[in-house]
């Protein structure tokens, strides 16, 4: 009888470990899945450089002007996670991404998978990502190919166990990434809050900073957008849904204005992380900032921080 017992414990734990094993593994495409996407157009790239961020994470730390747009990465993200490091994504072959080509490039974006055939941790914000059009990945890459390589060696991540084991990342990629929209909009939404949804939800990752987090560093989708705790150091990433804790008394046009002088309707500066990102706003078309801004306008309201 014991040995029965034994046999069928050990039987389950191996089928438990199949298991996950098969549900955490790295997912991505290949080469030939990207044949019906057309090539990269580094104009249209460098829009997407800018709604994404990019130079604020992987510029050289205290970067300005044409040196944002040295990649060389460095920047320390300090978390309760651990610390992670922006990688180098500059054209040099060797400690950038010169040698990546397409496919890898889009599962890196899309799907948070590496060239290793790895899972890449969520501080790179991949989940946001997902939501993107692979042809405006493409066109991202396309962009990046043009900017100046930079040969700096980036650090390696400083994590402590269980947070260095990469592959229950793919249980985590279960629970919390989500290639469609959040926010669920009328059939005859404007154009003009539908780019705005794919530009906040996608590429600019909005969310990542400005909705709560769970325990395990997924966002509480429940409380989009509804103002977190900073992910590094003290104090809060406020509300910017249209409620009366968040933004609901600024119209359009005031939130328009904001991401392009980084000037509020009362008088106040931008301040903090959000200096950066707003710098990268006023880059944008000022289409794509009213479209930020009838977007916000129209997410469900949520009280409190």
């Amino acid at each position: 009888m014991l040995r029965n017992l034994l046999f069928g414990g050990a039987a389950l734990a191996v089928l438990a470990g199949a298991a996950f094993w098969f549900l955490t593994r790295p997912e991505g495409i290949g080469s030939s899945a990207l044949a019906a996407v057309g090539p990269g157009d580094a104009t249209r790239g460098e829009r997407i450089f800018w709604a994404g961020g990019c130079a604020s994470c992987h510029a050289r730390p205290e970067a300005e002007g044409e040196r944002l747009l040295e990649l060389s990465g460095g920047l320390e993200l300090e978390t309760a996670f651990g610390t992670f490091v922006a990688p180098n994504i500059s054209p040099d072959p060797a400690q950038g991404i010169g040698e990546w080509d397409e496919s890898v490039f889009v599962n890196a974006m899309l799907h948070g998978v590496s060239p290793e055939g790895k899972h890449y941790y969520p501080a790179f914000p991949y989940p946001s990502y997902a939501r993107m059009e692979t042809q405006d990945v493409l066109d991202l890459f396309a962009y990046l190919k043009t900017l100046p390589p930079a040969a700096e060696e980036t650090a390696p991540h400083r994590l402590s166990f269980p947070y260095t084991m990469r592959r229950g990342i793919g249980l985590w990629k279960l629970i919390y990434m989500h290639e469609e929209p959040l926010v669920e909009l009328p059939a005859d939404a404007p154009e003009a809050v539908l780019r705005g949804r794919y530009l906040v939800e996608g590429p600019g990752h909005c969310g990542e900073c400005h909705t709560p987090r769970s325990f395990a560093g997924g966002l509480q989708f429940e409380r989009w957008l509804a103002g977190a705790p900073a992910l590094e150091g003290d104090g809060r990433v406020p509300n910017i849904t249209p409620s009366s804790a968040g933004i609901g008394s600024w119209s359009v046009a005031d939130i328009t204005y904001y991401l392009e002088s980084g000037f509020t309707p009362d008088f106040d500066s931008v301040g903090g992380e959000m200096v950066a990102v707003q710098k990268n706003m006023a880059r944008l078309p000022e289409e794509d900032r009213a479209a930020i801004a009838a977007y916000l306008k129209a997410v469900p309201e949520v009280e409190g921080e």
